[in-house]
């Protein structure tokens, strides 16, 4: 509902892959929910959640003991009765029960739907994905599919015709409701999440950033520094600084000279960060930018702010090491795997 739900909303989702793991799902329990509950709206869930689970089983004073729960945690203007309509069986059989729940409690129902894709005549194509991701034919009849239909982004007419009934109306209405409890101020402001690097006694970071420059220039260029590269390393750091970065580029040199150190290969130099004097002279890249005719402003522009991003390749066979030791160094909390996403193109479409 506001900026401080959406750190909260970090805070559980990153608590549950951290320390909720059940078999191969991250998991969060009530007691952090309701520990980090401020700010955030719910719903009863989908037909796998706790609530409609309950009622599958035939259990009904369980059900409604959980929705209190919760209803207890958010309160009753933040928790709504999750109503969807795919034409499923596993939504008819507990549709009865879960109003009932909601009339017992006093829940305000919600309407949402189940989007797997954007638009309706996306279906085969997402039908065709499921059977790549489960190594099936979209001739095998036992196969995974979405059962029903309308799993895609569907307008507001859409969904106020789904049902009539005034409950559904209700729901359907309710969207603007929830709309109108966010806040979004401040919600995506920039933060400085530089980390920190253990800078010698008598230092600052930036005094320091500035000494490992100069004597990665020395080392460099060991008949003296031209007066360009000079120059032009002056103005890179001023850019660094000005933007809050000269933490970043301590870490990154310092990994990367590690695995140096230890033997490890690592690339010259990819992408715009070897346009930069600054990471040559600290050991990041084995590229001079000016003798290639390589552009600073491409990796980092003080008119366009946007985090530094440096990519770097090791030796896959030891990578593991190097995280190992940015991970025992800098702290398992501060050392992340980025999650990539692939497209299915011309190529792998017709494979």
């Amino acid at each position: 509902a506001n900026k401080t739900g959406l750190h909260n909303l970090f805070k559980l989702s990153s608590d549950a892959y951290a320390e909720g793991w059940l078999q191969k799902w991250p998991r969060m329990d009530k007691e952090s929910i309701s520990q980090w509950s401020e700010g955030l709206i719910a719903s009863t869930g989908c037909p796998s959640g706790e609530l409609q689970t309950r009622l599958r089983l035939g259990q009904f004073d369980e059900a409604v003991k959980a929705a209190s729960e919760y209803q207890d945690i958010f309160g009753k203007d933040r928790y709504f009765l999750e109503l969807m309509q795919h034409g499923i069986e596993i939504e008819r059989r507990v549709r009865e029960d879960l109003l009932r729940v909601g009339r017992k409690l006093g829940i305000p129902p919600l309407v949402t739907n189940d989007s797997h894709y954007t638009y309706a005549h996306e279906a085969s194509a997402h039908d065709a994905l499921l059977c790549i991701q489960t190594g099936r034919n979209l001739s095998d009849p036992d196969r995974f599919k979405l059962d029903g239909g309308g799993y895609y982004l569907r307008s507001t007419d859409e969904m106020y015709a789904l049902e009539t009934s005034d409950i559904w109306q209700q729901g359907c209405a309710n969207t603007l409701l929830v709309a109108e409890q966010i806040d979004t101020t401040g919600m995506f402001e920039a933060k400085n999440l530089m980390p920190r690097f253990d800078i010698p006694e008598g230092f600052t970071e930036v005094t320091w950033f500035r000494e490992e420059v100069r004597r990665g220039m020395n080392r460099r260029y060991p008949g003296g520094v031209p007066e360009d590269r000079q120059k032009q390393a002056e103005y890179e750091m001023d850019v660094i600084i000005q933007m809050g970065f000269p933490g970043y580029f301590l870490v990154v040199a310092d990994f990367i000279m590690w695995a140096k150190n230890n033997g490890i290969a690592v690339g010259p130099g990819r992408g715009s960060a070897a346009g930069s004097i600054v990471a040559y002279a600290m050991g990041i890249t084995d590229l001079d930018p000016i003798e290639h005719g390589l552009i600073f402003e491409r990796f980092l522009n003080p008119e366009r702010v946007s985090m530094p991003d440096v990519d770097i390749d090791f030796d896959e066979r030891r990578r593991v090491e190097v995280i190992r030791y940015v991970t025992d160094k800098y702290g398992a909390d501060k050392v992340a795997m980025i999650g990539t996403y692939g497209k299915i193109k011309a190529k792998n479409a017709i494979k």
